[in-house]
């Protein structure tokens, strides 16, 4: 009896230690468990316990993670070092802030550019592709240095800003670009002030203020820009453009400004905007189709303008271009289309509409012996231009020229010209009766002031059938 309960007794502790090693290693697998957990959660960045200050750089190049400066998404430049007294370089703290908001995984992030501040930055590249939207908000001034002789001898005199390969960026706010552009605009090579102007030789690179290049679904809005040392505005090799409710400024005689200049882009929208400088108001280069152009004020300037294309020989192809409820005035030019003699291609599927015309000098013009020099001469090949339409055109013109003036190629005419209620008269004068034509084919839907009887009917036996001109759209 007594041997059984000491047996008893040993299967107690048995099992016992049996229960207490199950749990021991019940415990091992939790630890090892809640372990990794911890493991993996330590990978994920977290805020720095204070925020950088002005004069430190905002990340470090290393590989490993990086904290997040601003889990909100907003990147004041200040923040980044900039000082905005229009005199110090913050060219570093703008490229600070633009790679910092680039790297960051949120979906949109946004650059703020202060009021009350003038930065000055140098010539500068914006690099993409981002992780997310960036929108580019400035709200104060933003300058490049005074002139070609304080610009640095190794830094491009072709451009300023540029944003390069960005898909989904916003350039807004209500402040200043300002380009500075006088001291360019006086250099020797440049065209003088006089009557006729003159030019010496000399260095004439001058920059493009903002160039969005090889770039796609981007928005322009509310901006104030002035006084570009040449173009205003340049988008290269772009898609999906909305530029709108923006002001653009520049002196009457200021060469080569022209206002925006798209160039191999396509589906552009330019919308309630207001341009005022030396040259085109806006220009369509070659290479783009689908733009849409409405509720523009244009004036002084050259007017709105398809080309200069087909210089040198080349291939030009411009498409569906419509020009609508837009105002015109005190400018060399209305509606034009130029092109050189030599090039090859097709302007087509354009229409301008609803268009007033104040004190202009040539209120409609197609020039296809377009040329800077008195050293051009007349070739075979040229640019065909067809199906071109001009609907609800009225105001007044300067009698120098004709209203109209379609002076069209030798060997390739215009062809499909169609104009509706234009009405044309002189802001001064006597009119000019007799509205100019050179191989130019289409057709009055409506009578014309002044009345044009120079139209060509029909289509010319050189267009019928035949790929001259022919364009595809990629």
């Amino acid at each position: 009896m007594k041997h059984s309960h000491i047996s008893l007794l040993a299967l107690c502790v048995f099992l016992l230690i049996i229960f207490l090693c199950a749990q021991a290693r019940h415990h091992s697998r939790h630890s090892k468990h809640w372990h990794s957990h911890s493991h993996k959660s330590s990978e994920i960045s977290t805020p720095p316990a204070s925020a950088p200050s002005s004069s430190t750089p905002p990340y470090v190049d290393d590989p490993s993670p990086r904290p997040s400066y601003n889990a909100s998404g907003f990147f004041d430049v200040r923040t980044f070092g900039a000082v905005g007294d229009g005199i110090s370089d913050d060219t570093k703290a703008f490229k600070m802030a633009w790679d910092t908001a680039c790297q960051s995984d949120l979906p949109q992030n946004v650059i703020r550019v202060p009021s009350g501040f003038s930065f000055m930055i140098q010539s500068t590249i914006f690099t993409g592709p981002c992780q997310g939207r960036i929108v580019f908000k400035v709200d104060g001034s933003v300058m490049p240095p005074d002139g070609p002789d304080s610009w640095p001898k190794n830094n491009s005199r072709r451009q300023w800003l540029v944003f390069y390969r960005i898909d989904g960026m916003s350039l807004e706010g209500v402040g200043l670009i300002d380009g500075r552009g006088q001291k360019w605009w006086d250099l020797p090579c440049k065209p003088h002030k006089g009557p006729y102007g003159s030019t010496l030789p000399g260095p004439c690179d001058s920059p493009i203020a903002i160039r969005f290049f090889m770039s796609s679904n981007l928005t322009v809005r509310g901006l104030r820009i002035k006084d570009s040392p040449q173009f205003h505005f340049r988008f290269d090799g772009c898609k999906h453009v909305q530029v709108e409710s923006i002001y653009i400024t520049a002196a009457a005689l200021s060469p080569n400004t022209d206002g925006i200049h798209i160039e191999n882009t396509n589906d552009v929208k330019i919308y309630d905007s207001v341009i005022s400088n030396g040259d085109d108001c806006v220009s369509i280069g070659s290479g783009s189709y689908d733009v849409d152009i409405r509720n523009i004020t244009c004036g002084p300037g050259h007017g709105i303008s398809i080309g200069s294309l087909g210089s040198h020989n080349s291939k030009a192809c411009v498409s569906n271009i419509a020009v609508r409820d837009s105002v015109i005035k005190m400018t060399a030019n209305g509606v034009r289309i130029k092109t050189w003699q030599g090039g090859s291609g097709s302007v087509s599927g354009v229409s301008f509409s609803n268009i007033h015309m104040d004190r202009v000098r040539n209120p409609i013009i197609i020039d296809q012996f377009y040329c800077l020099t008195k050293e051009c001469t007349n070739q075979t090949s040229a640019v065909f231009v067809s199906n071109i339409v001009y609907t609800n055109i009225k105001g007044t013109y300067d009698i120098r020229t004709p209203p109209m003036h379609f002076a069209c190629s030798d060997s390739v005419p215009c062809t499909n010209l169609t104009l509706s209620d234009v009405e044309l008269l002189p802001s001064e004068g006597d009119m000019v009766l007799d509205p100019y034509c050179w191989n130019a084919y289409g057709n009055l839907q409506t009578l014309t002031i002044p009345p044009m009887s120079c139209l060509l009917e029909g289509i010319p036996q050189s267009a019928q059938g035949s790929e001259i001109g022919h364009c595809y759209v990629q």
